[in-house]
């Protein structure tokens, strides 16, 4: 809607200066700073804004992968086995128990997949009972397909999507971005 929309262009705008104008290049830096710029600009606002923004936010650098995330995770598909690094549980936005974001650096491998995701297919209902696809599940899944090429993925996972959700509505936008190394 209308103020997820409004939130998605201060938290996009924020995210670019904290780039451009402040020169972070530190993922869990950016998101410290962008959460700073964010909070700044709804504090302005006469509506009492508390939504926020989830993400999963990289650097990578030759072989070393630095990732710091808003709720949600970095899955890395290694050896046919799924390695996951959560992100911090709090949002870019005004949040109670604010904790500085934690930067993970890890050392990537030849054949690694890396894939970072919103919680827009695992949330979707569908199947035959009409419940939440769910994280396991798309893990499972992603360990199944993740010797196809990235296309293949993408038109798998597009098809497990569709058929999943069948004649439901869709819930949420969907994105996941799969790397491999």
């Amino acid at each position: 809607g209308v103020p997820g929309a409004m939130v998605s262009v201060v938290c996009n705008n924020a995210l670019n200066r904290s780039v451009r104008e402040f020169q972070l290049k530190e993922p869990a830096s950016i998101l410290n700073k962008t959460r700073d710029i964010v909070i700044e600009t709804f504090e302005k606002s006469e509506t009492n804004i508390k939504d926020g923004m989830d993400i999963a936010l990289c650097r990578l650098e030759a072989n070393q992968l630095q990732y710091a995330g808003a709720n949600n995770p970095l899955w890395i598909v290694r050896n046919n086995e799924l390695i996951e690094i959560k992100g911090d549980k709090q949002p870019i936005g005004k949040y109670m128990n604010k904790q500085p974001f934690t930067n993970h650096v890890i050392e990537l491998q030849h054949g690694d997949t890396i894939y970072l995701l919103t919680d827009g297919y695992p949330d979707q209902f569908g199947g035959e009972k009409g419940k939440k696809y769910k994280y396991r599940q798309l893990k499972e899944k992603l360990i199944t397909i993740v010797n196809l090429p990235l296309k293949e993925q993408k038109e798998n996972l597009l098809s497990e999507f569709n058929n999943w959700k069948g004649e439901l509505e869709q819930i949420d936008d969907v994105c996941i971005i799969g790397i491999r190394i």
